[in-house]
C-alpha cells in the first residue's frame, strides 16, 4: 500500500464496463472460456447440465455403485466439456460438428464401460484390442477435453506420466522401473478403480459435484449478494470500515463461491469504489481484493476441492478435515485483520459512509439471515450424524425451502433450473481435472513412483526434516504454478507427501502442509489469476499486486511450517500432541498469534507508529522463532550437534522488549 500517497484516493472511483470484463476473463482463465449458447442448441445444453445435477442428487439420496457412479460422472462431465468449451477461441459462441462427434464418443467410451458390468475389469491386465483401442480413445478425448477446460498444462503433465509409465527401463536409476506395455497401461486407468475412476474421481462424483451444487442454490438464493451486504453493514461507520468489510465478505463468500477468483470479482466489483475513497492505492486494494478471494478457498464449511480429497487420501471423515482447517483459518484471517489496521493506521485511512440497507444491520439480517442457517447447515448435518454426502444434500434442500421465505429469493422453477444447471457446470473444471488426474495417480501407483521420489527428495535433505519441509513447499508451489489447486494436491499427495510422513510428521499434518501450499498457486505468478483479476478491476499493475498480496498473505503462510516442524504444532489442527493435553493446543495457538503479528508488524514497518531497524530486526527474528520454532533449533543441531530447547519462550521475550521499546520511544516523543 506504500503508493497510496503517490496515488492519491480518487472521491468517486469507478468501475469501468471493460475492467469487470477483463475481470471476468481471469475467472474464465480459471473456470475455462465456456461458450454462450441460446436457442435449441442452448436449451439442450441445459437440459444436460439440469440431467446431471438431477442424477448426483438421487445418486447422494439412493445407493449408487461406485462401477456405475464414477463412469457416469465422468461421461456427463465430457459431453458437457465438449459441448461448452470450443476447440479454440475463434470457435467461441458455436457448436461445430467435431464438438458434437467428440461428445457422442466420450458417451459411446462410457457406455462401453457400464456394458461391461461389474466384471469390466477383470481383465485388466490382459485387455483385449477392443478394449485397448477403446480405452485410448477415451484417454484422448479426456486429454482434449482437459486442455479445453484448464489449459495445456495439466495435459502435458499427463501425457509425461504415461510416457514415464511407457519408457521407465530406458531411465537412469533412481527413476528406472520394468516399463509398462500399451496394453497394460490402458487396461489399468481405463478398466479399473485405480486410474482414472479412482480416488479423484470418487471424491469428484461423490462430494465436489453436490458441493458446487450446494454453492449454486446459495447463489441463486441471493445469498452472496446478502453476505456482502451483512459485512459492510456490520463494518460501517467504524474505522477502516471498508478493508474489515472485504475481510469479512471473503470469508462468508467461501461457501456460495468455492472459487477464490469468482470471489475476488465478487467482492472487487463492490468494495474496490470504497477502498479506493478509504485512501487504498490500486495496488494495495487489489493485493487486499486477492488475499480475500484466497481466504475463500480455505474457509470451513466448504472449503476448496482439495479438501474432499484430503478425506479420501486420509479415509477420515470430511469433518475431521474440517475440524483440522478452523484454527489455520482464524490465523489466516486474523493475519489479514492485523495487516489491514496496520496499513489503516500507517496512511491514515479515511472513514467511508456507505448506504446501508433499509433498517440497517439488525433490519438486513431479520429479512434474510435465513442465509446463515443455510450457510451452516452442513456442519450441522455432520454433527448429528450424517455423512458428509448426506449433509451437503439435506443442506440444499434447506437452501431451497428458505428460500421461498423471502419472494425475491424463491427458486421459482426458472432459478431452479438456472441453479441446477450452473451446480454441474461449476463442477466441470474441477472434475475434468480429477479425472486427468486420476491418470497421474495410476501411473504413480504402478510404476511406485511416489516412494522413488520421496527417497530422492530425503537424500538431497540429508534426512534433515527443516530441509524436507523446505524442499516439499517449493515443489508444491512450483507445480501449483502451472496447474490448478486440486491438480496441484493430488500430484503433491502421491508424490512429496510420502517423503515427510516418512520422517515422522503424521499424515494428516503432511497432506494440510501440501494443502496450504497448493492453494498459494491462486496469488503465485505467472498464473496469479486471482491477483491479474484484482488488478483487472482496481486498474493497478497486475505485478505489483500479485506482491501486494503476497505481502498480505505471507504471514499466514508461513503457518503451516509450525504443525510439520514443532512437536506440539499438530495442535493448530487441533490434534493433541501425544504426551500433551489441550493447555499444548491453546498454548501453541497463542504462540503462533504472536508470531504472525510479529511478523505482520515486520512487514508492515509499523506498529503505533513507524519501527526503527532495530525494532523491526527483534520482530523478525521473534516471528522466525515462534512461527518456525524448530528452525534455529534443527541450524544449531545441524552445526553443533547440541540440543537447544525453549526457542519459543526466547522468541516472546524478544517481542514483548520490541513492544516495550517502541511504546518507550513514542512515549518519549
Amino acid at each position: 500500500m506504500s503508493e497510496t500517497r503517490q496515488q492519491g484516493a480518487p472521491d468517486e472511483a469507478r468501475i469501468s464496463e471493460a475492467s469487470l470484463k477483463q475481470a471476468e476473463a481471469y475467472v474464465e482463465a480459471e473456470e475455462g472460456a465456456a461458450n454462450r449458447l441460446s436457442g435449441v442448441v442452448g436449451h439442450v445444453v441445459t437440459a444436460i447440465a439440469v440431467a446431471m445435477s438431477i442424477y448426483h442428487l438421487w445418486a447422494a439420496y439412493d445407493i449408487v455403485s461406485a462401477l456405475v457412479l464414477r463412469p457416469v460422472h465422468v461421461g456427463f462431465v465430457l459431453v458437457l466439456c465438449y459441448l461448452l468449451y470450443p476447440l479454440l477461441p475463434r470457435f467461441r459462441d458455436r457448436l461445430r460438428w467435431w464438438d458434437v462427434l467428440c461428445a457422442a464418443a466420450s458417451a459411446a467410451c462410457i457406455g462401453y464401460v457400464l456394458a461391461g458390468g461389474e466384471y469390466f475389469g477383470d481383465n485388466a491386465t490382459t485387455p483385449s484390442d477392443t478394449e485397448v483401442f477403446v480405452g485410448v480413445v477415451f484417454i484422448v478425448l479426456l486429454l482434449e477435453a482437459t486442455r479445453r477446460a484448464t489449459g495445456l498444462i495439466m495435459p502435458v503433465v499427463a501425457i509425461i506420466f504415461i510416457l514415464y509409465a511407457l519408457g521407465g527401463a530406458y531411465l537412469p536409476a533412481p527413476w528406472t522401473h520394468r516399463g509398462y506395455e500399451i496394453d497394460r497401461l490402458v487396461g489399468s486407468l481405463y478398466m479399473t478403480l485405480e486410474g482414472i475412476f479412482g480416488v479423484a474421481v470418487d471424491v469428484s462424483s461423490s462430494l465436489i459435484i453436490l458441493f458446487t451444487i450446494f454453492g449454486a442454490f446459495l447463489q441463486h438464493s441471493g445469498a452472496g449478494k446478502f453476505f456482502i451486504d451483512f459485512s459492510l453493514a456490520a463494518m460501517g461507520g467504524k474505522r477502516n470500515a471498508a478493508g474489515r468489510a472485504v475481510v469479512v465478505s471473503s470469508f462468508l463468500l467461501g461457501g456460495p463461491s468455492g472459487s477464490g477468483v469468482a470471489t475476488t470479482v465478487m467482492i472487487g466489483s463492490v468494495a474496490y469504489p470504497m477502498l479506493a475513497k478509504a485512501g487504498f492505492g490500486k495496488d494495495a486494494a487489489g493485493g487486499l481484493l486477492a488475499a480475500g478471494g484466497l481466504g475463500a478457498i480455505i474457509s470451513p464449511p466448504v472449503l476448496g476441492a482439495a479438501a474432499f480429497l484430503i478425506a479420501e487420501f486420509l479415509r477420515i471423515s470430511y469433518l475431521d478435515v474440517i475440524w483440522m482447517a478452523v484454527i489455520p483459518t482464524c490465523l489466516y484471517y486474523f493475519s489479514l485483520f492485523l495487516m489491514v489496521e496496520l496499513d489503516a493506521r500507517r496512511f491514515h485511512a479515511r472513514e467511508v459512509t456507505f448506504d446501508l440497507p433499509e433498517g440497517g444491520l439488525w433490519g438486513l439480517t431479520r429479512r434474510y439471515g435465513f442465509h446463515f442457517v443455510s450457510l451452516v447447515s452442513i456442519v450441522g448435518f455432520m454433527l448429528l450424524g450424517f455423512s458428509p454426502v448426506n449433509a451437503v444434500f439435506w443442506a440444499t434442500i434447506v437452501t431451497f425451502g428458505l428460500s421461498f421465505l423471502r419472494r425475491e429469493c424463491a427458486l421459482f422453477p426458472k432459478k431452479l433450473i438456472r441453479a441446477l444447471a450452473d451446480g454441474s457446470i461449476g463442477a466441470l473444471n474441477a472434475a475434468v481435472t480429477c479425472a486427468a488426474a486420476g491418470i497421474i495417480v495410476g501411473v504413480v501407483t504402478l510404476t511406485g513412483l511416489g516412494l522413488k521420489f520421496s527417497s530422492i527428495v530425503i537424500a538431497y535433505a540429508g534426512g534433515s526434516l527443516l530441509l524436507t519441509a523446505i524442499y516439499t513447499s517449493l515443489i508444491v508451489w512450483i507445480v501449483g504454478l502451472a496447474v490448478p489447486v486440486t491438480a496441484s494436491y493430488i500430484i503433491c499427495a502421491v508424490i512429496a507427501a510420502p517423503a515427510l510422513i516418512q520422517l515422522g510428521v503424521p499424515d494428516f499434518a503432511a497432506h494440510m502442509f501440501i494443502f496450504y501450499y497448493a492453494v498459494l498457486s491462486e496469488v503465485s505468478p505467472p498464473t496469479a489469476l486471482s491477483c491479474f483479476a484484482a488488478a483487472a478491476i482496481t486498474g493497478g499493475d497486475p505485478y505489483k499486486t500479485t506482491l501486494q498480496s503476497w505481502k498480505y498473505t505471507m504471514p499466514a503462510f508461513l503457518v503451516p511450517f509450525v504443525f510439520v516442524l514443532a512437536p506440539d504444532g499438530i495442535g493448530l489442527l487441533l490434534k493433541i500432541p501425544p504426551d500433551g493435553s489441550w493447555v499444548d493446543l491453546v498454548f501453541v495457538t497463542l504462540r503462533t498469534l504472536v508470531g504472525i503479528a510479529a511478523l505482520a508488524a515486520t512487514t508492515q514497518n509499523w506498529m503505533w507508529a513507524r519501527t526503527t531497524a532495530i525494532e523491526r530486526t527483534m520482530l523478525l527474528v521473534s516471528g522466525v522463532l515462534l512461527v518456525f520454532p524448530g528452525l534455529l533449533e534443527a541450524i544449531l543441531e545441524s552445526i553443533t550437534g547440541l540440543q537447544v530447547e525453549h526457542t519459543a519462550a526466547a522468541g516472546i521475550a524478544i517481542a514483548a522488549v520490541a513492544v516495550a521499546l517502541h511504546r518507550f520511544r513514542l512515549a518519549r516523543a
